[in-house]
């Protein structure tokens, strides 16, 4: 017994002179955690401290609630594997654009005119078209439900059409008036009521003097007054 214990005395000793010269945390005989980080730079939208394990490594992106299937309404831990995969991922969010304090914004295209709802790009309106709008982006406001049509965007003079970085171009409608038609999101034309034009018209340019200039006011006149009386009957 005595020999024995003395034995593993010794032993220690021996091995303990042997890595004398090692740091005790770069002893092979330490475990030590993996140093490895799942990303190059983490930032904002990170959790450094988080061992992700399935990827092996440091560092977990903090997902926004609205880009989850299933959420807590709070920003979630996702490791590296599984946003990888995309399956507790809504499909119409990124998650390599941050949000905020966290990963996820909802993917648009084409300027940011459109966004994705549900796998499909919809218009984004302009700010104050809609009468209920489900959410709010950079650029204007989207609804997940029906869309509006050419002549619910009318009864406010508005036309589907791109104004800026949005969709909904205004015409006043004491000078214009936009005609519908079917299920066309377009109007079918737009009258210049003032000026007794269509929309896509053009000027006159055959004006040499006086008297042509009244019988082109004349006519302008006349036009005005037939174009109200038809889009503007009295009832």
């Amino acid at each position: 017994m005595k020999k024995t214990l003395s034995f593993s005395v010794i032993s220690l000793l021996t091995i303990g002179t042997a890595f004398g010269a090692t740091p005790w945390w770069q002893q092979p005989t330490v475990c030590r955690l993996d140093p490895t980080s799942c990303y190059s730079n983490m930032g904002i939208g990170y959790d450094r401290e988080l061992w992700d394990a399935t990827s092996e490594c440091w560092g977990m992106k903090m997902i926004c609630p609205e880009a989850l299937k299933q959420s807590d309404g709070q920003p979630t831990p996702i490791g590296k594997t599984d946003i990888a995969k995309g399956t507790s991922i809504n499909q119409d969010f990124d998650t390599n654009v941050l949000n905020g304090d966290c990963f996820g914004a909802r993917k648009t295209t084409s300027n940011g005119t459109m966004a994705s709802v549900n796998g499909e790009y919809v218009k984004v309106w302009c700010n104050g078209i809609l009468d209920n709008a489900d959410e709010f982006l950079p650029n204007g406001e989207i609804t997940f439900g029906q869309q509006p049509t050419c002549s619910d965007l009318a009864e406010y003079g508005y036309v589907a059409v791109v104004n800026n970085r949005c969709y909904g171009k205004y015409y006043d409608p004491s000078e214009y008036y936009i005609e519908c038609e079917g299920n066309s999101l377009t109007p079918s034309r737009i009258v210049l009521l003032n000026g007794a034009y269509d929309y896509n018209t053009g000027s006159d340019s055959s004006i040499s003097d006086k008297n042509s200039a009244n019988k082109l006011f004349d006519k302008m006149e006349s036009t005005s007054e037939t174009q109200r009386e038809k889009y503007f009957k009295q009832k």
